[in-house]
């Protein structure tokens, strides 16, 4: 979950192993192994039961922020809200005007106590996330 054009997609075709190109995520896109949801449902407030819905069909939910994002879309301590493990993920660590640190702090306020770092151009991180999501 994350607002629009924080990198939801991209990690998703990263961590598929797929070739990377834009794609606006237009539903939520339902896989055998990643929810993919767009962006708007984070930032409309009449979306958001959608994405409460879906957060109960996973094992872990991922928070999304990219590294050079303005602003955090998530209230504090919003992870309390799901009864399902919660991450966060800071994408963008390869951008030339990202802030990963105030990305993690954001997330960090949120509730996330396990966060990674990825960019899905230069596959940084993407290993940790696999790792982590194949451990029993």
């Amino acid at each position: 979950m994350g607002r629009v054009a924080a990198g939801k997609t991209t990690l998703t075709q990263a961590l598929k192993g797929e070739q990377i190109h834009y794609c606006k995520t237009q539903y939520i896109n339902y896989t055998d192994t990643i929810i993919d949801t767009p962006g708007e449902y984070t930032e409309v407030a009449r979306l958001g039961a959608a994405l409460a819905l879906y957060a109960y069909e996973a094992d872990i939910v991922g928070l999304v922020i990219s590294a050079n994002e303005p602003f955090c879309v998530f209230p504090p301590n919003c992870t309390c809200l799901v009864n399902r493990e919660v991450v966060g993920i800071v994408t963008g660590v390869d951008k030339p005007d990202g802030n990963p640190e105030q990305a993690t702090r954001w997330l960090k306020l949120c509730g996330c106590e396990k966060i990674f770092y990825v960019s899905s151009y230069t596959g940084e991180g993407l290993s940790d996330i696999i790792d982590y999501l194949n451990q029993p």
